[in-house]
């Protein structure tokens, strides 16, 4: 079977590794030529010269990019994957993007004879690496069935969620839930600190409650020690918040604690932390309170 994948971030790296070798015929696919010529020197395989050459002839393509207009300059145009899609060829879309793109893939794909999949993924650089991600998966169920010999090779959890955009959806859900619990957990470690309690204790009291939590379990140590140069990005989860607040406001749906918390984002970056990773929202209450160490 031949995939291709198209886009080599710190997700997709590994993710195409993980499908090489389960023994794949990969080819793959960057906008910086360098970083496939890399990916290509480590695993073998193949790499295209533009999307186009890199779907033709695959059964799957694959597709992890940054923001909606990244995934439509490898979709459309000479030189983009439809161009060359091969008729019944499976596409997935792991970028995590908007649902009403994700309904306009699923239609320019079908135009070329092959199906489609919105698929964007949780776990983090930590998960694409070990293969156990999460992905939240919009389409049909006769294609999301026959994309589980890829979607198996770094994607622990595979829930198909609806048709072609529910992925999406899900995903912005999971992006409220992950923002909502990091400000939760970085407003009782600020306080935690202000009256003096051992961090390390405090979590092991506390976590095995129903206070526990993923952040606070796998973030505490590092939030208390303000060192934030790790992990999903700041930028990224603006991106994602942009996109779930955006569709609140087309259905209607109220989102007050979200927004406020993409603007503590804001105050983030503001800081320099664009680059820094999601749990750096205690940060910014550390240097409200004087405690940042700059």
């Amino acid at each position: 079977m031949k995939c291709t994948f198209i886009g080599l971030g710190v997700m997709g790296y590994p993710m195409a590794r993980h499908l090489q070798h389960a023994g794949f015929d990969v080819c793959v696919y960057n906008r910086t030529a360098s970083k496939a010529e890399q990916w290509v020197s480590e695993y073998q395989g193949r790499m295209g010269t533009t999307p186009a050459d890199a779907a033709k002839d695959s059964d799957f393509v694959m597709v992890c990019v940054g923001n909606d207009d990244d995934v439509r300059s490898v979709f459309y145009g000479d030189d983009g994957l439809l161009a060359q899609l091969k008729p019944g060829a499976i596409v997935i879309d792991h970028t995590t993007a908007s649902a009403e793109l994700a309904k306009e893939l699923d239609q320019a794909v079908r135009e070329k004879e092959g199906t489609f999949l919105d698929a964007p993924v949780s776990g983090g650089q930590a998960g694409a690496e070990n293969g156990v991600m999460t992905t939240m998966v919009g389409g049909e169920q006769e294609t999301f069935d026959k994309a589980q010999q890829v979607l198996e090779c770094y994607a622990k959890t595979r829930v198909l969620m609806g048709p072609a955009g529910s992925g999406q959806l899900a995903k912005m859900v999971n992006q409220i839930c992950i923002a909502n619990a990091v400000q939760g957990v970085a407003e009782g470690l600020h306080l935690a600190r202000k009256v003096g309690l051992d961090p390390d204790k405090l979590v092991e009291a506390v976590s095995a409650g129903s206070a526990g939590s993923w952040q606070l379990v796998n973030r505490y140590r590092t939030m208390w020690d303000q060192e934030y140069e790790h992990g999903f990005a700041v930028d990224w989860m603006r991106k994602d918040l942009g996109i779930a607040l955006k569709e609140a406001q087309r259905r209607g749906a109220a989102l007050p604690v979200t927004a406020l918390l993409d603007q503590f984002y804001g105050e983030v970056q503001a800081m320099g932390g664009s680059r820094w990773d999601t749990s750096s929202l205690m940060a910014r209450l550390d240097k409200l309170a004087g405690d940042w160490k700059d």
